[in-house]
């Protein structure tokens, strides 16, 4: 049976009592139905996480006990920014969490000219980002992560490009017309990938991201959708990085580089 991993919204330590947030003990009590005395695996998203048992349990919330902290880490060599154009909230939440599954660092949702989606700033965007963090967080624990990706508020085209210049080696905008492949990232550290919203980006959007040093790259012979496109480029640059095994020869081909390098 696959081990249970519940995220705790607060800093855990080794061999103490602590209560579970009421959104975290709702979950165990009435989504696992554990009860006093089961055990669990609790993370903090910092890194480690912390073999516990139940010991209370009721109306009053669930309350556990921490053994030592084990150091354990599932996280990808290759550190990836996703920048995101805002898609409908459905799509949204299924593009953040299939990236924390496959490893994102980070995620920059950002608004551009033919983003079907808007968020105003303020306490609507607040709310929208701690949906996505809860998503992520629900992710975390299914795939064994226990590091939990940034994900920023909401911000504008220029500001995002203006983040991703500053803290990314390799930058790469997806495009049917690009001109470059995703192998030219395979000795990076650092990787900012650029994805349009649902209509795609505007001409001197790309022309702008060009200026920030954006290299645009094509992705096969079709037109993808962009929660399409996000989760298959970021699959392809974690093969890239040696994060996932056994991908197979014709990802690395797509990707511009000859057959023997899916052993390098």
């Amino acid at each position: 049976m696959r081990p249970i991993r519940v995220f705790s919204d607060e800093p855990l330590a080794p061999r103490r009592e602590s209560a579970l947030s009421p959104a975290a003990s709702g979950h165990v009590l009435r989504v696992l139905r554990l009860r006093a005395g089961d055990a669990l695996t609790l993370f903090d998203g910092r890194g480690g996480e912390y073999p516990a048992r139940i010991v209370r349990a009721g109306k009053q919330g669930v309350a556990v006990v921490t053994e030592d902290r084990i150091d354990i880490e599932r996280e990808s060599p290759l550190s990836i920014t996703l920048l995101q154009g805002l898609v409908r909230g459905e799509k949204m939440d299924w593009i953040v969490q299939k990236a924390t599954e496959l490893g994102i660092a980070r995620i920059i949702p950002v608004a551009t000219a033919r983003s079907v989606m808007r968020i105003e700033p303020g306490e609507r965007g607040g709310r929208k980002v701690a949906h996505w963090h809860a998503v992520a967080a629900a992710a975390c624990e299914q795939c064994g992560r226990n590091r939990l990706p940034a994900i920023d508020a909401p911000m504008d085209l220029p500001a995002a490009l203006a983040v991703a210049e500053t803290s990314a080696d390799v930058r790469l905008l997806l495009s049917p017309q690009g001109e470059g492949s995703l192998a030219t990232a395979a000795s990076a550290a650092n990787v900012a990938l650029l994805i349009g919203p649902e209509g795609g980006f505007e001409e001197p959007e790309v022309a702008a991201a060009v200026r920030h040093g954006f290299r645009t790259v094509q992705f096969g012979p079709r037109v993808l959708r962009t929660e399409t496109a996000a989760i298959a480029a970021l699959t392809a640059l974690q093969v890239l990085a040696g994060d996932l095994i056994g991908a197979g020869v014709s990802v690395i081909r797509l990707l511009g580089r000859s057959a023997p390098s899916i052993t390098e």
